[in-house]
């Protein structure tokens, strides 16, 4: 079964109880969460909203500003490190977790390893990132296995390019950046981690990393030199392999692409070998590579950014029509079920920031269509459920409709929900309590439908263009259908409360295998209380329901009895009033 239900969570910010924070505050001054703060009773909170898998974001020990060097942690350059906390994404030891998020330094690993088992009994499972692109300038494992080497530890700096280097050079030349770098010297240079081949990054590159040289020579054309198998190769699936013993069960793979797709598939491949139940999640926003790191790179999932996430923020955000939605999923020719839907994460702004929709309730239909459309997984981000804001000014990150992955600091619609760890909302208002039970019910609904798990699609959209009571610049219908399971979507992204009519074509009911004419009881299984009347199920005949503004409602159709069957060229000659 391809849908599971992702729930990403930044640890350090997740258990930070202090509400009092500073900016650009220290981690004494702000706080920190902690694995620990993954209590039994939070874990349960979150599965209750329907989750299957957390994605604990930041695990890995990172560069920092915070010196832990008294506990054998080599100390960060802090010139070189994006804010207090700095960023996950800038790995410093591959082999350890992020001292931050443990109690007692030094038993850092055993916290980790418990809070995997406690996100298992909780019937969960865990993904972690893998970065394979970049590391972070300084890098260094304090901890690293028996017989292991250091990313670099062997290089030839007078290379700019060799497959037995572990990174790219800039040969006599020092570390420049277009800013002032406060006394640390790189000599010679490292090409950075977004591909910049030069010893002067800007501000705004990433600059904080160096790219990884996977045995592409991109001073040259990109030659690849992939025989014999690149050092780089060897370091990382090992890097993989290590992880997986711990028991996780998947990675979310960062920039996936630009790292060559020959690298997946020989990775991944000996992993699964091994482990075969991991799974990998690309960030990939190249819809023209889509199928070479699903087929070759062998991942089973890959972010839909560009295309479903993009025209769901674009519908919501009124820039695009609703029907643009159908040109989404279609664009994806059949690889629909690889992707990895999603409104939310680390790296988009929040929805109910400024930046975005203003309040968390305008994307209630299209977080029906992310969660429904496709049996592909989705994923919310934590505060999400809760209308969280992003509008903080935290230090490293300002005010720009994100939560910061840069600073220390305390998410307040979390805060509210958890109320000191006891997780009962007893903090919340009505409205972030409406907006979580929403969610609450969407996800579990998502879970346990198997029209929504494993059924068939039909998009109802086309059928609607011309329908004088079906306005397609605003609402959205389609069916989900597995054996005799039938349900049907119908959303508005609208202002207004509607009464709409959707039209069903003969089509429809030969592509889903139902008769026409079958008369049917309606349950809204998002509030099974409304009280809609029965239907008859017909081409020659339109589909009444009432949508309120930026709502949805997923019906099931319980069929009641049989009616006449009645010739569908007839019915379609009806519906399309020829």
């Amino acid at each position: 079964m391809s849908k599971f239900v992702i729930y990403q969570v930044l640890p350090r910010l997740f258990g930070n109880y202090k509400t009092k924070n500073k900016y650009d505050g220290t981690i004494e001054e702000n706080g920190c969460g902690k694995f620990n703060s993954f209590t039994t009773k939070a874990l349960n909170e979150i599965k209750s909203l329907g989750t299957t898998h957390i994605w604990y974001t930041g695990v890995i020990e990172h560069a920092t500003k915070t010196n832990y060097s008294a506990y054998g942690i080599r100390q960060s350059h802090p010139a070189i490190v994006k804010g207090r906390a700095g960023s996950a994404y800038a790995i410093k030891d591959y082999y350890d977790v992020d001292p931050d998020l443990a109690v007692n330094v030094d038993n850092r690993m055993a916290e980790f390893e418990n809070m995997v088992k406690r996100t298992h009994a909780a019937d969960m499972k865990v993904i972690i990132d893998f970065v394979p692109n970049h590391v972070a300038r300084e890098y260094h494992s304090d901890v690293k296995p028996k017989g292991v080497t250091d990313l670099g530890e062997k290089d030839n700096p007078d290379w700019a390019f060799s497959p037995s280097n572990n990174f790219y050079y800039i040969p006599n030349q020092k570390f420049t950046p277009q800013f002032d770098i406060d006394g640390y010297n790189e000599f010679p240079a490292k090409a950075s981690g977004n591909d910049v081949f030069n010893p002067s990054p800007t501000i705004n590159d990433w600059y904080e990393t160096v790219k990884l040289n996977y045995g592409v020579n991109y001073m040259e054309g990109k030659q690849k030199q992939f025989d014999p198998i690149p050092d780089t190769w060897h370091k990382m699936l090992d890097i993989l392999l290590y992880w997986a013993s711990k028991k996780i069960d998947g990675f979310r793979c960062d920039m996936a692409e630009m790292v060559p797709v020959e690298f997946w598939g020989w990775a991944i491949s000996r992993v699964k070998k091994e482990y075969p139940h991991i799974i990998f999640i690309a960030e990939v926003y190249n819809p023209a590579e889509y199928r070479n790191y699903i087929c070759n790179g062998k991942f089973d999932y890959l972010y839909d950014k560009v295309g479903l996430y993009d025209t769901l923020r674009n519908v919501t955000s009124r820039n695009h029509p609703v029907r643009n939605i159908t040109y989404a999923w279609q664009q994806l020719g059949g690889i629909e079920d690889n992707m990895l839907n999603f409104l939310e994460n680390h790296d988009e702004q929040r929805i109910a920031s400024g930046f975005f929709a203003g309040d968390g309730i305008y994307a209630q239909p299209a977080m029906i269509v992310a969660a429904t459309l496709t049996k592909a997984p989705v994923m919310i981000y934590f505060g999400q459920e809760l209308g969280e804001l992003g509008m903080d000014n935290e230090g490293f990150s300002g005010v720009d409709g994100r939560t910061t992955i840069f600073d220390y600091w305390g998410v307040k619609s979390i805060q509210a929900w958890a109320n000191k760890g006891k997780f009962d909302g007893k903090d919340l208002t009505n409205e972030q309590l409406e907006l979580r039970e929403f969610y609450k019910k969407l996800l579990n609904v998502t879970m346990n439908e198997k029209a929504i798990t494993e059924g068939v699609m039909y998009d109802l959209e086309f059928a609607n263009y011309d329908n004088p009571k079906f306005n397609s610049h605003e609402q959205f219908a389609y069916f989900r259908k597995y054996e005799d399971d039938l349900l049907l979507f119908a959303l508005n992204f609208h202002d207004k409360n509607l009464d709409t009519e959707i039209r069903i074509p003969a089509e429809a009911f030969q592509f889903l295998g139902i008769n026409e004419n079958e008369n049917y009881k309606c349950v809204n299984l998002l509030d099974e209380k409304e009280e809609l009347p029965d239907i008859t199920l017909s081409s020659a005949e339109v589909f009444k329901v009432y949508l309120p503004a930026w709502k949805g409602k997923i019906i099931k159709l319980i069929k009641t009895s049989k009616g006449q069957k009645q010739n569908n060229t007839t019915s379609k000659t009806k519906a399309l009033g020829i």
